[in-house]
C-alpha cells in the first residue's frame, strides 16, 4: 500500500473497493453467493478472469476468504468479518445512488433472467411450504420468456429450461411489470387487482407467493425517489 494514503481512511478503504467491479462482487457475497459461477452469473459483462483477479485481492486485502466446496467439489469465498462490515457501506452507496441519480436508474429495464436471478436472492426460506415448489414465470414482454423457479428451504434454482418437475404455480407478467414490484415502485396486490400480473395455481400457494420474497432493500428510497420525480 501507498505510503501517501496511510493518512487518509478514505484513501485506504478506496484501494480496498474502489474500482468498477469490486463492489458488485461484495454485493453478491452479501446476497449469500459463494461459488465462482454464481457470482459470476450475477455480474453480466464481467470476464471471468477479472472475477478472479478481484477475488483474489478481496483474499489478499482480508475481506474475503476461500474455503473448501460444503459438495466437495471446487472452493467457495466467505466474507470474513471485515467484508461482512462492508454491507453498511454497499447499503448507503445503493440508498444515496437512489436519491441523487433516480433519473438515471432504470429499474423496469432489467431482462427477464437477471430479474428472475435478482430474485431467486430475495428469497424467504421460512416462509416457503415444507414440500418443493416450482414457480413458472411466462413473460409477456418485452419478448416472450419462460423462466422456473424451484424452491424449496434448502436450495433455490433458476431454470432457463424446463426443469423436469410438475408446475405449481403460474405467474403471467410483462417484464418491466414484475420488476417495478421488485424495485417496490408497485404494488403486488394492485397489479394483480389490475390484471397486470396474472397467478394460477392452488390458492394457498398463490396467496401465499408474495411472502415468500423480500423485494429489493432500496424499496422505500425507490418509492420515495419516484414520488419525488412525478410530482
Amino acid at each position: 500500500m501507498k505510503e501517501d494514503i496511510r493518512f487518509c481512511p478514505v484513501s485506504m478503504g478506496s484501494e480496498i473497493i474502489a474500482d468498477r467491479w469490486t463492489p458488485m462482487i461484495l454485493r453478491e457475497l452479501v446476497l449469500g453467493n459463494r461459488r465462482f459461477n454464481e457470482i459470476a452469473r450475477g455480474l453480466p459483462g464481467i470476464s471471468r478472469s477479472l472475477l478472479v483477479r478481484r477475488l483474489g485481492h478481496l483474499e489478499r486485502t482480508g475481506v474475503v476468504e476461500r474455503w473448501p466446496s460444503r459438495t466437495g467439489n471446487g472452493s467457495e469465498y466467505r466474507l470474513t468479518p471485515a467484508g461482512e462490515d462492508l454491507e453498511g457501506v454497499l447499503m448507503a452507496l445503493g440508498r444515496w445512488s437512489v436519491t441523487w441519480l433516480y433519473s438515471e436508474l432504470r429499474p423496469r429495464d432489467l431482462d427477464p433472467v437477471t430479474l428472475m436471478w435478482w430474485m431467486h436472492r430475495r428469497i424467504v426460506a421460512d416462509a416457503l411450504p415444507s414440500n418443493q415448489v416450482t414457480v413458472e414465470f411466462n413473460f409477456t414482454a418485452p419478448t416472450q420468456t419462460t423462466i422456473w423457479l424451484v424452491l424449496s428451504r434448502s436450495e433455490v434454482s433458476v431454470c432457463t429450461n424446463y426443469p423436469g418437475f410438475d408446475v405449481d404455480v403460474v405467474v403471467r407478467s410483462s417484464a418491466p411489470a414484475l420488476s417495478a414490484v421488485f424495485s417496490g415502485l408497485d404494488d403486488w396486490h394492485d397489479q394483480i387487482a389490475h390484471g397486470v400480473i396474472s397467478v394460477s395455481g392452488p390458492p394457498r400457494l398463490t396467496r401465499a407467493l408474495p411472502r415468500w420474497f423480500t423485494w429489493s432493500p432500496f424499496a422505500p428510497e425507490m418509492r420515495a425517489a419516484e414520488a419525488q420525480l412525478t410530482r
